[in-house]
């Protein structure tokens, strides 16, 4: 069974420190600005400043299987937007991966979101194994962002 373990705004090194990997390790990004961006105090301190409002807050959470930390989500549920929840990462470290883990988490995510008032989800995804992943869950492809970033959505 996997439990969400919510990060409080002064425990988040921890967290970066996992982010970080994630995006490198993973190929999500990969030039040295992008990497300055992801670890710079702009970035950081947005995201902090979204935790603590009231309305829309953001969400860092790990994900944790028995006492073990399994994996992470970054999220904000916003009502003020028909309940979207939209995850700005998702991933599960690479030696819990498989055996339908990911599934599991995700299945965890959308509880602890719906508790928040989440009533569909969307994610930017542009990976091959990436949109296959969500696509297993139910999500389509919708459209791109402001970005130019393919968005994937579940109803």
């Amino acid at each position: 069974m996997v439990v969400i373990e919510e990060i409080p705004v002064n425990g988040l090194d921890e967290f970066w420190d996992a982010h970080i990997r994630y995006l490198v390790e993973d190929g999500i990004i990969s030039d040295e600005e992008d990497i300055e961006y992801f670890t710079g105090n702009e970035y950081r301190e947005i995201l902090k400043e979204h935790m603590l409002r009231e309305t829309d807050r953001h969400h860092m959470v790990w994900f944790v299987r028995e006492t073990q930390r399994i994996g992470a989500a970054s999220f904000c549920t916003y009502r003020s937007e028909g309940g979207k929840c939209f995850i700005l990462d998702f991933w599960v470290f690479p030696g819990f991966r498989g055996n339908g883990t990911g599934h599991r988490c995700f299945e965890a995510l959308r509880k602890y979101a719906e508790a928040d008032g989440a009533l569909y989800y969307e994610i930017n995804s542009e990976k091959e194994d990436s949109v296959r992943f969500w696509k297993s869950l139910g999500f389509t492809e919708n459209g791109r962002d402001e970005y130019d970033m393919p968005l994937m959505i579940k109803r």
